[in-house]
């Protein structure tokens, strides 16, 4: 479970017209209690989703308030929740850190698994995602779908209870797009999704609508992205 409880996130920044810095909001306060096997997270570009994702999972704090996961406080067990939490990245290119697939597994067990064993163990997790072809080869030359299979594979083989994911397939074509969707939707994990691709969102047991750094809408997926659809169409403006 993701327990969210008046979790606010505040930055220092520069008024726009210059002089000394000031507090801004960024995101919250938030309370919200996400016990679902499938969350989707959707919102505007800047509307504070991705930090929404971010303070889920734990990479970031909360300037004020507090957020669980596992009931795990992410401020003060941040190394207990980096063991139970997986985070998926848009770009896989900035995850993936090793020359080859085989590699990249290798080291993300290497605080799980005995190093006699690791070679076999990613092996299998590289099987379990259809790259076990690709194990060698160089990661440059995956496409871009193969590479955030691989980035999943490597964040899965520590088997994490929960995986936060912040726009997984906004980079990737309609078959790959396909894919990961699939993948996701068919893993016993908790899985909260950041997601342009409403389609997706709307597979989700529930949606949170994130609008200007506060959660306006929170509830069925039909519901919550029908006032989402309204929140936008409402904003368009046609030159």
């Amino acid at each position: 479970m993701i327990e969210l409880d008046a979790a606010e996130v505040t930055a220092w920044a520069p008024p726009p017209g210059g002089g000394r810095d000031r507090v801004v909001r960024l995101l919250g306060p938030v309370t919200v209690s996400l016990a679902e096997r499938r969350v989707a997270v959707v919102g505007a570009n800047g509307s504070g989703k991705s930090t929404l994702a971010r303070l889920a999972g734990g990479l970031v704090r909360p300037s004020s308030g507090a957020v669980r996961v596992g009931g795990l406080d992410t401020a003060r067990e941040a190394t207990a929740v980096r063991r139970h939490v997986g985070f998926l990245f848009t770009d896989p290119d900035a995850q993936l850190l090793m020359p080859t697939p085989l590699e990249d597994v290798v080291l993300s067990l290497r605080r799980t698994t005995p190093p006699a064993a690791r070679r076999a163990a990613a092996l299998e997790w590289l099987d379990r995602f259809g790259l076990a072809d690709r194990a060698h080869v160089p990661v440059h030359v995956l496409s871009g779908g193969q590479k955030q299979l691989l980035a999943l594979a490597s964040v899965l083989a520590v088997e994490p209870s929960v995986l936060i994911c912040d726009e997984p397939t906004t980079l990737l074509d309609l078959r790959w797009r396909t894919v990961v969707d699939e993948v996701l939707a068919g893993l016993p994990q908790q899985v909260l999704v950041v997601t342009h691709d409403l389609e997706a969102a709307a597979r989700a047991e529930r949606v949170l609508v994130v609008d200007a750094g506060e959660v306006v809408a929170d509830g069925p997926p039909a519901d919550a992205i029908g006032t989402y659809r309204e929140l936008m169409r409402a904003r368009a403006v046609v030159p």
